[in-house]
């Protein structure tokens, strides 16, 4: 049984090439799963429906939130289907669980000043501006994933259109373009830092040891660009790509734009950026419109 959740995880890893942010959840999933198995005397060939409905309800006794519990059902959901294709004999206990609702939230996203105040302090670090600077402008230029800018090669990007081309989910290639500030900044770096460290790889961004950088690197750059950016409190990969979504929606680009830029499979992911934008709309009508308000 160890074999196929083995064999289950390797193949997310090599085949579907998942990012490792994301083959721990994976592996976590499957670990929480095997505890629940072994406290519970259960076998993984023999594990029902019912059974299932047991493990949705310890996952509710540890008060997760419903994304969360939602995500560790299609973690198992995706493994049975891996196994059946293996053993035809296998039924899947969870293809008919219902999912939890998911909590309807609304994106985090920084305004336009406070992306000025990042740029503004990544400029005054002379020793690793330059490479801080192009972190912060691919992520917010073009809304990529960290996963896919750590894997972006220096033959990715053209440079006279100019734009880039990565590889996201599902192994599923798109090109993005980006604009002159974000290009400037590539061509300063590729010029003044790259270049001395002596990198013997192909790889864009690398480490102060010319070592490709890695998702943690990239989050450890961030962090140290907040805490010496005034009025900024927070950030991460991700709220850079809300961000690229919720300026781009709200200065008028439409939905389906905005989904091939992202590289979302589902018109509903990139659809709960419409909230935030539609927030905006009514600020801006109420501070506009001559009757919008009645007068004290």
């Amino acid at each position: 049984m160890e074999q196929i959740q083995e064999a289950y995880l390797y193949m997310l890893k090599v085949e579907r090439q998942f990012s490792n942010h994301t083959l721990k959840s994976y592996y976590d999933d499957m670990h929480q799963f095997n505890d629940f198995l072994q406290q519970e005397h259960l076998a993984l060939d023999s594990f029902e429906y019912k059974d299932a409905r047991n493990f949705l309800s310890f996952l509710y006794s540890k008060n997760l939130k419903r994304t969360t519990v939602s995500r560790k059902i299609s973690t198992l959901r995706s493994f049975y289907e891996y196994w059946m294709t293996r053993d035809e004999s296998v039924v899947n206990p969870f293809v008919q669980l219902v999912h939890p609702k998911k909590e309807q939230y609304l994106p985090h996203f920084f305004y336009e000043e406070e992306m000025e105040a990042l740029f503004k302090t990544v400029s005054s670090d002379a020793k690793k501006g330059l490479r801080d600077r192009v972190i912060l402008e691919l992520l917010y230029a073009t809304g990529i994933r960290v996963s896919e800018l750590v894997h972006i090669r220096e033959q990715d990007l053209d440079m006279s259109s100019p734009g880039v081309k990565v590889l996201g989910k599902g192994n599923k290639e798109r090109f993005i373009p980006f604009g002159e500030f974000c290009k400037q900044s590539i061509e300063a770096y590729l010029s003044h830092f790259k270049p001395k460290l002596n990198s013997d790889h192909d790889f864009l961004l690398v480490n102060m040891k010319g070592d490709p950088i890695t998702e943690r690197g990239v989050r450890f750059v961030l962090n140290d660009v907040v805490k010496r950016t005034a009025g900024v409190t927070d950030i991460h990969p991700h709220k850079l790509r809300h961000t690229f979504a919720t300026h781009m929606l709200n200065e008028g680009a439409d939905l389906r734009t905005v989904q091939s830029l992202l590289g979302h499979v589902n018109l509903s992911t990139t659809g709960r950026y419409t909230h935030v934008s539609n927030e905006q709309l009514r600020k801006v009508y109420l501070n506009a419109h001559p009757r919008a308000k009645k007068e004290n």
